[in-house]
């Protein structure tokens, strides 16, 4: 009795066990086999050649195949052979069945691919059934672990993420495929030298690296850092690196493994995200928040140090008189403009700027540029810091350097635009020592630099402090202004020469403050800052028609007044409910009022004051441009515009008698008017002679302090009424004009 006969019965077999496929051409031997696999709960599919094997394995895709290796046609060796090469079958469990002591059918059988081989046997039925199950662990634990490592490589792709080794004594690194794919090597299965490695290093990160590597193999631990590498075409990537070293029974070190991560893009991101955050986005220049922090940093290392620090507070000069008269796209590239000259005229020994930088905790690690001291602090506001100064000698050279820098004329668009700046400095330690404190004071040193005709430099001094103060006093005093009914109109009176008549005049805004009146200069600057020009202009405008009514009642003639208008109003296109609800009010004929806008407050939008123009014209009102020959000065906007009324400079007749340029420009202006149609005034004449040559040239409406200063209402109905003065009129081969002043 064999082992066979006393073995304890299988369960039957059913059609849900493992599939293999039974190859032999002996039909005994296949039944005995499919019986005894069938017996141990296998599902079996019989072929009778190496051939039909072929289909069936196609067909079915079994787990498992037994081939008999002596076969006629297709034997069992040409069968594995091209079973390998069919789709699926190159892993697939192969048991060849040989005969006893058959070496050379076992040598083939490997070489054919087989993965293990079986002596046939009537009897070993067990036997075979374990190795059949024991290949199929094998190849599943086979198949399990490449499809982990496939998920593994498909995660490392992904994430940009690969594998690396390095063998200390071979001084070999072996590095996985997402290594080479993000190096830009060739695969190389056996890998790379170590020097070679190295090679790929950027070359002014890899002394660092290299004594980070080295740090780890003295002392142990984990290390991670970022560093770039050089791709063979000379593109660089960033990566991070986390590595561990292995060390034998010793301590000693024997090798380095880890992991490499291509952040690239990331560290992009971080840049951009960066410059969005501290940089300028017109300019490139630091913004305010950058420039406070950079700020911060170097008076805490000046602390430390003993050391000066120095803030210039830079504005450009009548910059929104640019901006305005030509247009925000030529403005922006003033400023660029302005941003690159400043940026250049600070010099690395003006400065330890970089250190600025690090110390704020800004700088990128692999930005590769310089910082700069120079910042923008919006509109036309830009700063400078000069650190580590030893004493303040060098800020007068810095901020000289600066205004030269940007005397040249700039070329923006077309246009070749001139700009001055003033800038107002304040030191650390005399002057404060927190950011807050010296901004404002070199701010207010700034304004004194304005307020002293512009295009210069000063440092900041207590008194200073005193003028700002009064200037936020008056402010404030302002705002209390008209509810206060402390603001007043004087009226100047317009002079047709050819008769000596009075034949309106301009309102101009006066404010009695403290029984002493403010000149306009000192207020008008201050309400246009702070918006209070518009209920004050709109305060006016029902002034006027009010006071026309007034003098109405006494029997005097109905004159047209003249009303200044902001540039807020045009922003604001809101002029037009105002004026009709003055008219409304008083009932006066919409031509006695005439509204006054500079050319520049035209040109600042030229369409949206096209429209309001046009609406107001529809009222009834007169238009007048107000220092007409001072900015645009073109004759195809003054065809687009519905306007009555251009009034010469007071510039241009100031120097009628003694510029032959201004007498031109002058003659220039009435022969445009006269082609236009339109009636000219001249404003700012002090002098006969100057009243004879603008009436030889065809201006008859005048205005100055030839004839009469601005004064009150009441002052100017006594004037009105009072005999015409000899010299307010023009000998009669002067005057060609009509009696109104306007053009036939």
């Amino acid at each position: 009795m064999t082992s066979e006969d006393i073995e304890p019965a299988v369960p039957p077999a059913h059609s849900g066990g493992d599939c293999v496929l039974l190859v032999d051409d002996d039909p005994v031997a296949r039944l005995l086999t499919a019986s005894a696999l069938a017996e141990r709960g296998w599902r079996v599919i019989e072929a009778d050649g190496g051939a039909r094997a072929l289909e069936l394995y196609a067909l079915h895709r079994p787990e498992v195949v037994v081939l008999d290796a002596l076969m006629p046609e297709v034997d069992g060796f040409v069968a594995c052979e091209r079973l390998r090469r069919l789709p699926d079958g190159e892993h697939v469990p192969v048991l060849m069945l040989t005969g006893l002591d058959d070496e050379l059918s076992i040598a083939r059988a490997y070489e054919a691919g087989a993965t293990d081989f079986f002596v046939k046997t009537n009897s070993q039925w067990t036997l075979l059934s374990e190795r059949l199950r024991y290949m199929l662990r094998s190849a599943r634990m086979r198949d399990a672990l490449a499809e982990s490592q496939a998920k593994l490589t498909k995660a490392q792709r992904i994430a940009r993420l690969g594998s690396w080794e390095w063998n200390l004594a071979r001084r070999w690194v072996r590095v996985s495929d997402e290594c080479f794919a993000i190096s830009g090597l060739a695969r190389q299965d056996e890998g790379l030298a170590d020097w070679f490695v190295w090679t790929r290093v950027y070359d002014e990160d890899r002394p660092r690296v290299q004594s980070i590597v080295r740090d780890a193999l003295e002392r142990g631990g984990p290390v991670q850092f970022e560093c770039r590498l050089v791709r063979p075409n000379g593109q660089v990537r960033i990566v991070h690196i986390e590595a561990e070293v292995d060390r034998n029974d010793a301590g000693r070190a024997t090798s380095m493994h880890g992991v490499l991560q291509d952040i690239t893009e990331r560290k992009h991101a971080e840049d951009q995200i960066r410059q969005l955050a501290n940089y300028d986005s017109l300019t490139a220049l630091p913004n305010r928040r950058f420039f406070r922090d950079q700020f911060a940093a170097s008076l805490e290392r000046a602390r430390q140090q003993g050391t000066q620090v120095a803030v210039l507070f830079i504005d450009v000069d009548r910059f929104k008189q640019i901006n305005d008269t030509l247009g925000h796209q030529i403005g922006d590239q003033l400023l660029r403009e302005v941003a690159k000259r400043l940026h250049t005229a600070v010099r690395e020994s003006d400065t330890v700027a970089r250190a600025s930088l690090e110390a704020a905790g800004v700088a990128a690690v692999f930005s590769g540029t310089a910082g700069t001291s120079v910042a923008r602090l919006g509109g036309d506001e830009f700063t400078v810091l000069l650190t580590d100064l030893a004493d303040g000698d060098a800020v007068a050279h810095v901020a000289q350097r600066l205004l030269e820098s940007l005397r040249a004329p700039f070329s923006c668009g077309g246009h070749e635009v001139f700009a001055t700046a003033s800038i107002g400095v304040a030191l650390y330690p005399q002057d404060g020592d927190d950011v807050e404190t010296l901004v404002r004071k070199a701010d207010i040193a700034m304004y004194a630099v304005k307020d002293n005709g512009r295009n210069g430099w000063q440092m900041f001094n207590d008194a200073m402090n005193t003028a700002t103060a009064e200037r936020w006093r008056l402010e404030t005093a302002l705002h209390r202004a008209l509810e206060r009914q402390e603001l007043v109109l004087h009226y100047q009176p317009k002079i047709d020469v050819a008769t000596g008549c009075i034949v309106g005049a301009e309102a101009l805004m006066r404010w009695r403050r403290d029984e002493q009146l403010v000149p306009p200069a000192e207020f008008i600057a201050v309400a246009e800052e702070t918006g209070l020009i518009v209920p004050i202009t709109e305060w006016a405008i029902g002034e006027v028609c009010r006071q026309i009514v007034a003098w109405r009642a006494t029997g005097a003639p109905e004159l047209p007044v003249s009303v200044n208008v902001s540039s807020r109003h045009l922003q604001r296109a809101s002029l037009v409910l105002p004026v009709e609800a003055a008219l409304a009010a008083t009932r006066i004929a919409p031509a006695l009022l005439e509204l006054e806008l500079t050319e520049t407050v035209l040109m600042h939008n030229l369409d949206s004051a096209q429209q309001l123009l046009r609406a107001l014209k529809k009222i009834g009102v007169s238009i007048s441009i107000d220092d007409f020959g001072t900015g645009y000065s073109s004759l195809s906007y003054l065809k687009r515009l519905p306007i009555d009324t251009l009034k010469i400079d007071r510039s241009f007749v100031r120097d009628l008698e003694s510029s032959q340029d201004n007498a031109a420009i002058v003659a220039a202006i009435i022969a445009m008017s006269r082609s236009l149609r339109l009636t000219v005034v001249a404003e700012g004449v002090e002098s006969h002679g100057q009243m004879v040559r603008l009436a030889e040239q065809g201006c008859n409406l005048q205005q100055g302090w030839l004839f009469a200063r601005a004064m009150t209402a009441d002052e100017f109905l006594r004037l009105a009424r009072a005999p015409t003065p000899a010299h307010w009129r023009a000998p009669a081969s002067a005057a060609r004009a009509g009696p109104t002043g306007e053009f036939a």
